[in-house]
């Protein structure tokens, strides 16, 4: 009995050495929602290489709309500083305009799609989330990037 408990310890207790756990900056350090907005936050894991990513988060809204046109949502995101903490976040807003490729649709069916603003690219931080104000009915979505280590070299155009 005391060598199972003995194995089960040590095996406890060598999964809990290999795991990493980084402690994250507490999203409530972040203001309030104002009223008719939502607090979303990303949280990337942390990784030995953040330095080669990047994260794009687009805010949009699910809506049905024409299949043979581009649609975009109407909206600006503004960069803002957590002032005392050194940290940013940011706050976005849209009067729910939709703007669209208007070409003529002569089959008329529709899809439900998430019409999306323009992304916006930041940088990828493991140890801090990503606070970002946005409309209720709204929602985030992202995607994580990552750099190849092959590095290009650029043609030069001799001009004569």
């Amino acid at each position: 009995m005391n060598k199972l408990f003995l194995i089960a310890f040590l095996t406890i207790t060598s999964m809990s050495v290999g795991q990493t756990s980084l402690k994250k900056v507490d999203a409530s350090i972040y203001p309030k929602p104002e009223k008719g907005f939502k607090q979303m936050v990303i949280e990337v894991p942390h990784s030995a290489n953040d330095s080669n990513k990047k994260i794009e988060f687009v805010i949009g809204k699910w809506m049905e709309v024409d299949t043979c046109n581009k649609h975009g949502l109407v909206g600006s995101i503004e960069k803002k500083d957590l002032k005392g903490w050194g940290y940013s976040y940011y706050n976005f807003t849209t009067d729910g305009g939709v703007i669209s490729t208007r070409k003529a649709c002569f089959e008329s069916s529709t899809v439900r799609k998430f019409v999306a603003s323009q992304p916006t690219t930041v940088r990828y931080n493991g140890k801090l989330p990503i606070v970002i104000y946005i409309p209720e009915g709204y929602d985030v979505q992202f995607k994580i990037f990552k750099a190849e280590d092959d590095v290009y070299h650029a043609s030069e155009v001799k001009q004569k």
